[in-house]
C-alpha cells in the first residue's frame, strides 16, 4: 500500500519554512554552508539554498557530502569543500529522511573534527526510529511509522512528493 504523505506544494512550503528558520538562526552570518548528503539530502539542500539566496545577503555555499550510506564507517565521509572552506563557519547538514540516524551521525561526526561556529541539521522527514543520539534541528514533518514501512522522497521538477510504503 502506498500513501502520499506530502504533495509538491506541501514540500515547497516546508522547504521555505526551514530556509527561513536557518536564516533566523544565522542572521549575523556572512556565509552559511549548506551541506547536503549525496542523494535526496543534496537535492533537498539545493532547494533550501535557492530560497536562502533570495532572502539573505549572506553567501550561501552548497557542499556535497559523500559516504557509503550502508557502511559509512568503512568508507568514511568526504565533502566537495576543503576543511578550510568551512572552518569557523555556520554549517547546516541536510538529508531528506532521518530514519535510524546513521547517515546523519556520521555526517555530524565528520564536521565536528573541524572548529565550526555552529552545526545544525535539517531533514524533510523525521521518522522517530533513531539508533543514535542525533536530532534534526529543522524538520519538515515528523512521522511515527513502523519499522516495516518505508519513506520514499521523490524530487522531480514541479512534482516533488513523499510516499509511505
Amino acid at each position: 500500500m502506498i500513501n502520499q504523505i506530502l504533495t509538491h506544494q506541501q514540500i515547497q512550503h516546508k522547504t521555505k519554512r526551514i530556509a527561513y528558520q536557518i536564516y533566523e538562526g544565522n542572521v549575523e552570518e556572512k556565509e552559511i554552508i549548506i551541506a547536503g548528503i549525496e542523494g535526496g539530502g543534496l537535492n533537498f539542500a539545493k532547494k533550501i539554498s535557492q530560497i536562502l539566496r533570495k532572502i539573505t545577503q549572506a553567501e550561501i555555499t552548497l557542499c556535497k557530502v559523500q559516504m557509503n550510506k550502508s557502511n559509512p564507517l568503512d568508507s568514511g565521509v568526504s565533502t566537495s569543500l576543503s576543511i578550510e572552506d568551512y572552518t569557523n563557519k555556520s554549517v547546516v547538514l541536510v538529508d531528506d529522511v532521518l530514519n535510524s540516524g546513521t547517515t546523519l551521525i556520521y555526517g555530524v561526526h565528520h564536521f565536528l573534527k573541524t572548529p565550526l561556529k555552529q552545526l545544525k541539521t535539517a531533514v524533510l522527514v523525521n521518522r522517530n526510529h533513531k539508533k543514535y543520539p542525533v536530532k534534526a534541528d529543522y524538520k519538515g514533518i515528523s512521522l511515527s511509522t513502523s519499522l516495516n514501512e518505508h519513506i520514499e522522497v521523490v524530487f522531480e521538477t514541479k512534482n516533488d512528493a513523499v510516499f509511505l510504503k
